[in-house]
Order: structure tokens, then C-alpha cells, then sequence
């Protein structure tokens, strides 16, 4: 027992002055450790102050990321919005149509558009059960769009003016004089309208309207003449319009629930093969 002692009693007793020292330090020289606790507590601050831009930084960071999301967002709703509010305004328009045109008008959506090539078709989401038949115009709001050319029970196929088949009489209205509307196949905003003398005022800007045509009522726009112009040695212009509706604005628009007379069709057709 006694050589234990004599091995630890150094270390207890070096122990025993450590434990008095920290005492009479705590008790008599509080002032000297209030200076060395503040003396680290301004390293640590530096310290700190050093780092806080990373933690700010990566802050700024979430909230771009939020912001940015939120931007998306309001970006969508505010182009569904404006989307709904201009159908909304060429519903208005088309029902505005409805109350200032004779005969029956049929309003449906077009569900399809094949214009890729020369001959371009619409599908309408209406169809004989509706009362739509072969040879009904369409038109919309602002001008004329094309005639049905094959029908189903729910479905209708429309010649849009933009195929190399289509013809519709048309007039000058400032001019009266009357030609035919028809398509090149080249420029999708272009139609051309033929057999108009070259001694006629025709300018820009003059609207041209359907006349004369066994499909289409009379009055019904087709556009505005954009260029004029007589070939060396042809006697008629060559006039290339805007078209007053361009196809793919399109969406809603209406069929003239009325087919062109029987007997009439039966003359044309007849007085065209002499």
C-alpha cells in the first residue's frame, strides 16, 4: 500500500494544486477571465463574420430558385388568361355574326388542320347529325374559310381557301368588278384573284368580297388586295390579297346551314361541258 502511495502521491498532490489554483482564480480573478472569455468570444465573431456570406449566399440561392418558379407559374396562368379572354373575344364576334346574318349558322371548333401541303383540309367536330352537308360554306368572324366536301355521322371535311382546288367568285368592292379567288400553293398569307381587267383602279388596301357564288352569300370577306399587276402582254391584273382570316388562327367557326340550289349546280355543270 505504502509503494502506491509513494507512485501517485506526486501526481495527487500536483492534482490537489491545479484544483486550488482554478479555485483562486474563479474567486479572486474574475475580471482576468471576463477578459480572456471576451478576448475569444472576438476571435469567434470574426470568425463567424468571415462565413456568414456562404450561408447568405446559399440563402440567395433558394429563394432565385423560388422566385423563379414562381415566375413560371404566373407566366402560364397569365398566358392561359390571355389566351381564354381572346376566345372569349372571338366568341363574341362570332355570336355578333350570328345576329346579323341571314340564314341558319352552325357554330363548331375545328378539331384538326391538315395544311402542310398543296391540298389542305379541315376537321370539324360537327357533322350530318348536326345537319352539315357536302358544299356548306364555312366561314368564321372576319371572313370566309372554305366548303365541306365529305361528311360523317359526327365529323365534316372542309376545303380550306388554301388548296389549288378551290375557287370562289369574288368582287372589288370599291371597284365592282368581279374575278376568281383561288390559291398558287407557294405563300400560306397569299391568295390570288384572276380576270380582273387591267384598266381597273385597282390599289392596296381595297377589301374583296365574295359575289356571285353558288356556295358562299354574297359579302362575305375574303381579304385585302395587297399587290397589283398586268404581265407584258396580258390584258387582266395579276392581284395578290391578304386573306382576311388566316388558317391557322382559326378555331371556332361557323357552317351556312344552306346548300347551293340543285337546279342551278345541274345548269353550271351542264353550260360547263359545252
Amino acid at each position: 500500500m505504502s509503494n502506491i502511495w509513494e507512485r501517485i502521491r506526486d501526481w495527487v498532490v500536483l492534482l490537489g494544486l491545479i484544483v486550488t489554483s482554478i479555485v483562486t482564480m474563479v474567486n479572486f480573478n474574475g475580471q482576468l477571465l471576463r477578459s480572456l472569455r471576451a478576448g475569444a468570444l472576438q476571435v469567434t465573431a470574426r470568425v463567424e463574420q468571415n462565413f456568414a456570406w456562404a450561408g447568405n449566399y446559399l440563402r440567395a440561392l433558394d429563394e432565385n430558385d423560388e422566385l423563379r418558379a414562381n415566375n413560371v407559374d404566373l407566366s402560364s396562368q397569365l398566358a392561359r388568361l390571355r389566351q381564354a379572354d381572346q376566345e372569349n373575344v372571338r366568341l363574341r364576334n362570332l355570336l355578333a355574326l350570328r345576329d346579323t346574318t341571314d340564314g341558319q349558322l352552325l357554330t363548331t371548333r375545328i378539331l384538326s388542320k391538315d395544311v402542310t401541303q398543296q391540298r389542305n383540309f379541315l376537321t370539324l367536330d360537327a357533322g350530318a347529325e348536326d345537319g352539315v352537308e357536302e358544299g356548306m360554306a364555312v366561314v368564321d368572324d372576319e371572313g370566309i374559310i372554305g366548303k365541306v366536301v365529305l361528311t360523317s355521322r359526327r365529323y365534316a371535311v372542309v376545303q380550306s381557301y388554301l388548296n389549288t382546288d378551290f375557287r370562289v367568285p369574288a368582287r372589288i368592292q370599291d371597284v365592282g368588278t368581279d374575278g376568281i379567288i383561288s390559291w398558287d400553293g407557294v405563300d400560306r398569307m397569299r391568295l390570288l384573284l384572276n380576270f380582273v381587267p387591267k384598266t381597273e383602279p385597282v390599289v392596296p388596301g381595297q377589301e374583296i368580297v365574295t359575289y356571285g357564288s353558288l356556295t358562299f352569300p354574297d359579302g362575305y370577306v375574303v381579304g385585302t388586295v395587297d399587290t397589283a399587276f398586268a404581265n407584258e402582254g396580258r390584258n387582266d391584273f395579276q392581284i395578290y390579297l391578304t386573306p382576311a382570316t388566316p388558317i391557322g388562327r382559326a378555331d371556332y367557326v361557323f357552317v351556312i346551314l344552306a346548300k347551293p340550289d340543285p337546279v342551278i349546280e345541274e345548269l353550271m355543270e351542264v353550260a360547263s361541258q359545252q
